[in-house]
């Protein structure tokens, strides 16, 4: 006899209470094993596949996709110990038993059983399946006119989960109401690739869409410069699709502000409210650095990236001014400086602005930075930052110069003290040694919680970066 067990969204740690339903890995009457992805979700951290801790065949889903669901709200239920498949499918059933797992990112590691449909345990809801064209309608379902043979169509990926390169290929289909069945993927085995995406869009469109300058790549986004043509000033920039979920008004388009938009929204709202903040910049001639960073790597060996030159520049201010290393405790009344420098670096993605974090950047060096920005950079472009990616960070260095700008006032990434803002790294007409020569500077701003410190502090600090730029050398003395 088949118990059926309710599984429900689970508590997805750091403060998370909601997710949204970005696409189901599986339907009714399908087999799950235990800890097997059954629901790809996105949160206002990241989005991950959320393991089902029971084995046995799905009765019921809750939520379409691009609903959104609160935490402990069901998911699905699986009726376990449900009777064998019939001869016409093949293997075992899954196990009846459950893993108590209900933590996203993790399982038992076992691989997860291949999907095989089986008829529902006695009770169960029937599977309701749109007519073919056969039975008078064509693939959605819709009548076809009398007389009118809906046309023959080829759906590469008409059974199983379709394969593509990232979940954000499949949510940048979604917003444009594009069926991915209809695809054939150019990657690897048939893998959508976002180009493939794009191009029926553009053929849908009747007009292509303006590509980003490939220096607002996440590997210019890295290196921390900005070199802009000046046959591309001016371009238009890239047409955005509406969102999912706006809705039209004859007061304009509302867009709900959910997910890593609506997070940011709250955030960038509270530091405002509770941070008194202020702003002090200064320009540096950067061309020292810059040299210095290509007698690196011509030296051979993994590249160092300018942003891993700027982090570490910014963990060995921080060692002197510790002040702006820290968060306010306003219910102790007490400023808490941290020992460990977590930094934070702001990465523009298609899904929003989001900090990825290096955790322990005071003990890595230049290569160590440079590879973990590199990894965390991509995995933001990819959408697969976890929970522990994005939070716990101590101070924020933020590289607006890659959008080729050269200064701007951020807003604190609340709870933190103090952000230090880079601008593009441009020839202008410089002293130097006395004659006025072309040189590569850099305007750096730092942002900083005026209850931490006061502007002596904050000055000396942007003071010391600005040294370090300028003369690289002088960081020999912390190394």
């Amino acid at each position: 006899m088949a118990q059926v067990l309710e599984f429900k969204l689970p508590d997805l740690g750091e403060g998370l209470t909601e997710a949204e339903i970005v696409r189901w890995l599986v339907e009714v009457g399908d087999v799950v094993a235990i800890d097997q992805p059954v629901v790809e979700v996105e949160t206002a951290k990241a989005m991950v596949e959320v393991p089902c801790p029971y084995g046995g065949v799905v009765t019921a889903r809750f939520g379409e996709e691009g609903t959104e669901l609160p935490v402990g709200a069901p998911l699905l239920t699986v009726a376990v110990g449900a009777p064998a498949p019939s001869a016409e499918d093949d293997g075992d059933t899954a196990a009846d038993e459950g893993s108590g797992n209900v933590l996203v990112g993790y399982g038992t590691g076992a691989p997860p059983a291949r999907r095989r449909r089986v008829r529902p345990p006695t009770g169960a809801a029937p599977v309701r399946r749109s007519p073919g064209p056969a039975a008078g309608g064509n693939r959605n379902g819709t009548p076809v006119p009398a007389g009118r043979e809906a046309a023959p169509a080829a759906h590469p990926h008409a059974d199983g989960p379709v394969p593509v390169i990232s979940p954000l290929v499949r949510r940048l289909a979604r917003e444009n109401g594009l069926d991915l069945r209809e695809l054939a993927g150019s990657g690897p085995d048939g893998l959508i690739l976002r180009a493939d995406v794009e191009d029926v869009l553009r053929a849908g469109s009747g007009r292509a869409r303006t590509p980003l300058p490939a220096s607002a790549s996440p590997a210019a986004a890295s290196e921390g410069i900005l070199h802009t043509p000046p046959s591309a000033r001016g371009a238009a920039l890239p047409v955005a699709p509406v969102p999912a979920g706006a809705a039209s008004s004859a007061h304009g388009l509302r867009v709900p502000l959910r997910g890593v938009r609506g997070a940011v929204a709250d955030k960038l709202s509270r530091s405002r409210r509770e941070i008194p903040d202020a702003t002090c910049w200064v320009d540096a001639d950067a061309t020292e650095l810059m040299q210095a960073r290509t007698a690196m790597n011509a030296a051979g060996g993994a590249k160092i990236s300018l942003l891993a030159l700027l982090a570490r520049i910014c963990t060995a201010a921080l060692a002197r001014f510790p002040e702006l290393n820290s968060t306010v405790d306003m219910d102790a009344r007490e400023v808490v400086r941290f020992e460990q420098v977590h930094l934070g670096f702001a990465a523009q993605t298609e899904r929003g602005l989001v900090v990825p974090v290096v955790r322990d950047a005071h003990t890595r060096d230049a290569e160590g930075l440079s590879a973990e920005f590199a990894r965390l950079t991509e995995a933001a472009r990819t959408g697969s930052l976890t929970p522990a990616d994005l939070t716990g960070g101590t101070f924020t260095l933020n590289n607006y110069g890659v959008f080729g700008v050269d200064g701007s006032t951020p807003i604190i990434n609340h709870p933190e003290a103090a952000m230090l803002g880079v601008g593009r790294i441009v020839p202008k007409p410089w002293v130097h040694q006395g004659e006025l020569a072309v040189r590569q500077v850099v305007q750096l701003s730092l942002t900083f919680d005026h209850r931490v410190c006061d502007g002596g502090t904050a000055g000396g600090f942007l003071r010391y970066v600005a040294d370090c730029v300028e003369q690289p050398a002088v960081l020999l003395r912390t190394l």
